[in-house]
């Protein structure tokens, strides 16, 4: 039976009655948290250029007994690491099956965590660069290829699933129509479903489009993490460009509109392959805790 935790379940606010953020509390200390870099190290918290984070925008799973420890928060998050972080790595990973709808997927029961994202950024190479397999996932630099739900058997004991992105123009209306529906379909009535993955490219500015999706999955009390990738690019200031961090920060403030506890959040690159370990230790407490309850 799937229990979904108190913070993985935001309540969804119309955006014609946002409230604004509120203060940081007198007793609430900021945190520092480590950007993004190419050797993770999930329990290291001291780097040149930190990102301060007050207590309220940290995710704190359940049963977590944090009393504000840095050495506890992922670096390049605002997740707090709880007792169910363990069995974390990956031994072995394969391919199972294309499914066109809810009812084709895999039905052993098994956890598991959907990655999806919009057209490009980059959901096939990171989940490569999950698993350490360059080609799991075939990535293709035409947007729109994935068109099924793919299941990835990881240690024969959960799911990675790699989801048809959105927002490809170039798709036929029918396939985009139908991407969607089956899509939304599975968030709704996959029972085995432990979380989505939200893919966000945090090299450009926030797009409308993945506004939109991240509260639809907020209004639908979907459990959802928000994974920033291509965080190893640099945009020229003199173009107007933005650091991934100030990206990721723009793109989480936008979030808090919508969501009444903050999301957990990673920064990631495939290139660097940085926060590929604090994805699946973020994973697996996720999915410990899922299997006990």
């Amino acid at each position: 039976m799937l229990l979904l935790p108190r913070l993985l379940l935001p309540r969804f606010l119309s955006l014609s009655s946002l409230p604004r953020s509120s203060p940081l509390p007198p007793h609430a200390s900021p945190l520092t948290l480590n950007p993004i870099d190419s050797v993770p190290n999930p329990l290291t918290t001291t780097t040149p250029n930190p990102i301060k984070l007050p207590l309220s925008k940290l995710y704190i799973p359940p049963e977590a007994d944090f009393s504000g420890d840095e050495t506890a928060v992922l670096k390049g998050s605002n997740i707090v690491l709880g007792s169910y972080a363990y069995d974390s790595q990956v031994v072995n990973a394969e391919f199972v099956k294309s499914s066109v709808n809810t009812e084709d997927c895999p039905g052993d029961g098994l956890p598991e965590f959907a990655l999806v994202g919009r057209s490009n950024v980059g959901k096939s190479s990171l989940l490569n660069s999950i698993v350490r397999r360059k080609k799991l996932a075939l990535t293709s630099k035409k947007p729109g290829k994935t068109q099924c739900i793919n299941h990835f058997r990881i240690n024969d004991s959960w799911y990675l699933v790699d989801l048809p992105g959105y927002g490809y123009a170039s798709a036929p209306k029918e396939s985009r129509l139908d991407w969607q529906k089956f899509t939304k379909d599975y968030f709704m009535n996959r029972k085995t479903l432990v979380s989505v993955f939200l893919l966000i490219d945090a090299s450009i500015p926030a797009k409308k489009i993945d506004l939109e999706y991240a509260s639809w999955l907020g209004r639908n009390q979907i459990p959802m993490s928000i994974i920033f990738t291509k965080c190893d690019k640099r945009k020229k200031k003199k173009n107007g460009g933005k650091r991934p961090e100030e990206n990721a920060a723009a793109f989480e403030s936008l979030i808090s509109e919508f969501f009444e506890s903050a999301p957990p959040w990673i920064m990631t690159s495939s290139v660097t392959h940085a926060g590929r370990d604090e994805i699946l230790l973020h994973m697996s407490q996720l999915r410990n805790y899922w299997l006990k309850h």
